[in-house]
């Protein structure tokens, strides 16, 4: 069967201010799609790819209706279910009813029937949980003229009824997938993550793992109560497909895992077959604070690992502990400390609005921010993602934004009770102009500066700095109202 897999058409804008989207915009090979599509292919099927990162909404629809599949299936977050809502309705209108369109991805996962109710009923199904082997079964189920009662993970329109299916059990052999079809995405180096957060093109992403037994508020992950626990990879299911990578003209790859250090053995092994490998490749990944030590990073680093990102989120101890994070102060200081001795540079987000902080402590989270001086600090308004715990008790701790396109880290969709929302987009601000308008901060950056990617992206970096310091309300409003689509 033809399979047109289609995230909807967005732009930059959508996302983030127009003045500062050069240096934070980035653009994620979609991984979850990818395995979809790979397992959709070993099955035989024929499987396109339609990514509006980099195409208008009319290229899409006519690029799907010339391809004419018979399945189509849309990714999306919550920011972006409107859009997705409506490319359904636009196909739904081109094809009438002899095509099937199914939704995943966060937003449906966390909703679920719900996102088949209303008027317009241009979706079919809804898939939740991991998508691979549902889609494979509902395309054998749409093949055999059979209806999709009993396929564990659906949630479909039978007529005027919603009939919900039992939940698939995640994949616990994720050596049994065949590697995500990179090949779909056609020009490889169009997916870049930000500025200053690469090395070398193109970059590819990659997970050795899935699920987390962490239970931070703010964080939604498809097994809610983690009753799965971390799902591994072996490590020579790993480094056979980072082989892959590089085979594909990949010369970066970043490891999305949620922390690459969750068992800490294992990363060990992985450092060390990696290191003895001798791969042509650099490498960034994500750890927790308290699950790293310096041999630990010493390792990372000599198998060619050049950054880090630990989320560190705030420096007060009584608003890491609101959100589980299940770190201290003390920890974060010393894994920062441990990355930078063995030369790794250092990433760490923080999270301003979290329920309960005040202005005041906000204040001190830049001041830790500033003491830590990580390479690099990101500063986000803290989400209320649907499916999370901070979404589905909000009565507790604050107020949420109607408008789903706040649900971004930047548009401040929650407001705690004891902040209003001018003050976390204040803190925003204050906190980007402190951290990097240091003169010891911008004189170690200048003397970092070694080839044209590295002004390339001084460059950028310098125009969103021009702008959190010329326009007060940057974070406040966005610009422009951007169109539905770009066109």
């Amino acid at each position: 069967m033809r399979c047109a897999l289609v995230i909807p058409s967005w732009v930059p804008e959508d996302i983030f201010s127009s003045k500062t989207a050069g240096s934070q915009i980035n653009y994620w090979q979609p991984l979850g799609t990818l395995y979809v599509a790979a397992v959709l292919q070993k099955a035989g099927h024929e499987v396109r790819f339609f990514n509006g990162a980099f195409m208008s909404h009319k290229q899409i629809l006519a690029e799907i209706k010339q391809f004419d599949p018979g399945f189509i299936g849309i990714y999306s977050t919550t920011f972006g279910w409107k859009k997705a809502k409506k490319t359904a309705v636009d196909f739904r209108e081109m094809f009438q009813r002899h095509v099937f369109i199914c939704a995943g991805g966060p937003y449906p996962i966390a909703m679920q029937e719900k996102c088949l109710e209303g008027g317009g009923k241009p979706f079919d199904a809804i898939v939740c949980g991991e998508g691979e082997f549902t889609c494979l079964e509902i395309l054998e189920r749409l093949e055999s003229g059979e209806s999709l009662e009993g396929v564990k993970g659906v949630i479909y329109r039978d007529g005027e009824r919603i009939i919900k299916n039992p939940e698939r059990p995640l994949i616990a052999d994720l050596d049994s997938l065949p590697f995500p079809a990179r090949e779909l995405l056609g020009d490889s180096n169009k997916y870049t993550p930000p500025p200053a957060t690469y090395k070398r093109k193109p970059v590819a992403v990659l997970m050795t793992s899935r699920g987390c037994n962490r239970r931070c508020i703010y964080c939604f992950q498809i097994d809610k109560e983690r009753k799965s626990g971390i799902r591994y990879r072996s490590v020579e299911n790993v480094l056979t497909e980072i082989e892959h990578c590089i085979e594909q003209g990949y010369r970066e790859i970043k490891f999305i895992d949620d922390t690459l250090a969750a068992d800490y053995d294992r990363a060990m092994k992985f450092a060390k077959e990696l290191k003895a490998r001798k791969l042509d490749f650099t490498w960034f990944a994500s750890a927790c604070v308290n699950q790293v030590d310096k041999p630990l990073l010493q390792a990372f680093k000599d198998a060619g690992c050049w950054a880090i990102l630990f989320g560190a989120e705030s420096g007060v101890q009584k608003n890491l502990n609101t959100i589980r994070k299940g770190t201290t102060l003390e920890q974060i200081q010393k894994a920062v400390k441990a990355a930078q001795e063995v030369g790794l540079k250092v990433n760490t987000p923080f999270l301003f609005g979290i329920p309960g902080e005040t202005f005041e402590e906000g204040l001190q989270t830049i001041d830790f921010a500033i003491e830590l001086n990580p390479d690099m600090a990101n500063f986000h308004a803290i989400t209320p993602f649907p499916g999370t715990y901070l979404y589905d008790n909000l009565e507790k701790y604050g107020t949420m934004s109607d408008e789903l396109t706040d649900f971004t880290y930047q548009g401040a969709a929650f407001i705690p009770y004891t902040m209003t929302k001018e003050d976390i987009l204040r803190l925003r601000q204050i906190a980007f102009k402190r951290f990097y308008t240091r003169h010891s901060f911008i004189l170690k950056k200048l003397l970092e500066l070694r080839s044209p990617h590295d002004f390339a992206m001084a460059l950028k970096s310098l125009r969103s700095l021009f702008w959190i310091w010329a326009k007060s309300d940057l974070f406040s409003k966005k610009d422009h109202e951007p169109p539905l689509f770009k066109s």
